[in-house]
């Protein structure tokens, strides 16, 4: 893949970023303004499914498999058309999904905005935080080794909590590509993705989205932490020790240029860490969390909010003004968030009636669900939709068992707090919210497209010529035989009655 030449003089942002969008981009974003702004719905603000009435045919769904197939064998079988076409076939097959919602379902306007409102939250997130990161050049002067490369993917783990994974990733991947120069391999990349990209994040709203969106129903913010460090240590000690194995018997040869065993740290565009700090305090400016804050979606029928405005005027601002030593020590440009974004729209928009069989499917049957059925659900769904709703969908289930109604904030924690299952011999309610939370969090890394960073990371290492696995051998050489036994050994320990 040909990297896209930078001249950081003259690059304007959003005409760049207009560029990357193209023509079908904007046909796909008309389609759904147009099917948004046509109802009364539109200003309802919250959906109603179309399964209440009873006819979503199943066949939508067909969409949403067939971009996970093409993700996964385009790269695979047919390199060139991926490469060149990938936008068009995202957008061709969201748009069928768009449309016919549009004949299907009375109230597919408040569904179709709901989903784009999801979308610009989803890309105002992960863009600022690509742009500003990448105007932060860290230089770590040590040889990549396996205690070194242990210790700064646990670090990692811990940034992630504090700056989200999608910020530990892209602050961290390309300085922990330099230390292995000449040495590095695809489990550098793929353990990468496993620790800082996912699992590291799941012990604070602000480090994974579905744990924000719990916080926003009413789960206490420190309430994930308290309940499973010890899972997400355990699970981090498991995982780096693996890694470690693999990096002392792929041996020591190689390394990057200069390094020294005993070298110091430098950083270069340190003033983006500010730009950094008010794109992770604009997370909160929601009127669920700021009693009375003002909501545009409300006062305005627009599909984005000030927290939205804020992040893309902080990436704005923050890549005019960034270092170019650092955007050049990073080899900036835009090809991976134009990756993530054409694939997560079509991915967003593939995706609604299969979340909402999923939906339907988990309020029916909820009060049979045991535990160990809500980690494993939960887990498995998580790593091939979008693992925030997944989540919403299960919370709501599982507080449903409970006879307890997810729009209640007082009700969901009461939920965290405890309450006893009245199913005789079952466990208590916290243990259904820790499993659905942290199978929501770590199965993303099952696959590249359960969580933006894991795509984002395996395009950066693409360009840099790095050997990356394909989406089918990530998950068979990777995945299924390295994650499953630890996520297994965690449902073993944790969440079997």
């Amino acid at each position: 893949m040909s990297i896209p030449s930078l001249n950081l003089k003259e690059t304007d942002i959003f005409r760049r970023l207009a560029t990357l969008a193209g023509k079908p981009g904007l046909v796909f974003l008309f389609l759904l303004f147009s099917q948004a702004g046509s109802s009364p719905l539109f200003a309802a603000g919250e959906p109603v499914s179309p399964l209440s009435a009873g006819y979503l045919p199943v066949w939508l769904a067909a969409p949403f498999v067939a971009l996970l197939l093409m993700i996964a064998t385009g790269p695979l079988f047919f390199h060139r058309f991926w490469e060149r076409h990938y936008p068009k076939v995202s957008i061709v097959l969201g748009s069928v999904v768009v449309i016919s919602y549009g004949f299907i379902a009375d109230n597919a306007p408040g569904i179709l905005l709901h989903a784009l409102e999801e979308y610009l939250s989803f890309i105002a997130l992960i863009a600022s935080l690509f742009v500003v990161s990448g105007g932060i050049l860290i230089r770590i002067e040590r040889r990549g080794t396996p205690l070194v490369n242990g210790m700064l993917l646990f670090f990692g783990a811990v940034l992630s909590n504090l700056i989200g994974t999608t910020g530990a990733s892209m602050l961290l991947v390309r300085p922990y590509m330099r230390i292995n120069e000449g040495r590095l391999k695809a489990f550098h990349i793929v353990f990468f993705i496993f620790i800082v990209s996912n699992i590291g994040g799941a012990l604070t709203p602000v480090g994974d989205p579905p744990l924000f969106l719990g916080f926003l129903k009413g789960v206490p913010f420190f309430w994930v932490m308290s309940k499973i460090w010890l899972l997400w240590l355990l699970t981090l000690i498991l995982l780096i020790g693996i890694f470690m194995l693999l990096d002392r018997k792929a041996g020591q040869a190689g390394g990057s240029a200069g390094a020294d065993e005993r070298g110091g740290i430098s950083i270069i565009g340190g003033r983006n860490f500010i730009y950094l700090g008010i794109i992770i305090a604009s997370v909160f400016l929601d009127p669920a969390v700021i009693r009375g804050f003002p909501s545009l979606q409300d006062l305005f029928h627009l599909p984005l909010g000030i927290r939205e405005l804020v992040m893309f005027g902080t990436a704005f601002l923050a890549y005019r003004q960034a270092d170019s030593r650092a955007l050049k020590g990073n080899e900036f440009n835009f090809e991976p968030i134009k990756e993530v974004a054409f694939l997560f729209i079509g991915i967003f928009a593939t995706m609604i009636p299969a979340l909402e069989l999923i939906g339907a499917y988990a309020a029916a049957h909820s009060g049979d669900f045991s535990v160990t059925a809500f980690y494993w659900m939960t887990g498995a769904l998580s790593g091939v939709l979008d693992n925030a709703p997944t989540y919403l969908n299960f919370l709501a289930g599982a507080l449903g068992k409970f006879g307890l109604d997810i729009a209640d904030p007082e009700a969901v924690r009461s939920f965290a707090g405890g309450l006893a299952s009245p199913v005789p011999e079952d466990v208590p309610s916290g243990v259904y919210l820790m499993a659905i939370s942290v199978a929501s969090v770590f199965f993303g890394s099952m696959t590249y497209i359960g969580n933006a960073p894991n795509f984002m990371v395996k395009n950066i290492a693409a360009q840099a010529e790095v050997d990356v696995p394909d989406f089918l051998e990530y998950i068979y050489k990777y995945s299924l035989p390295v994650l499953m036994p630890v996520f297994a050994l965690i449902w073993l320990l944790f969440f079997n009655p």
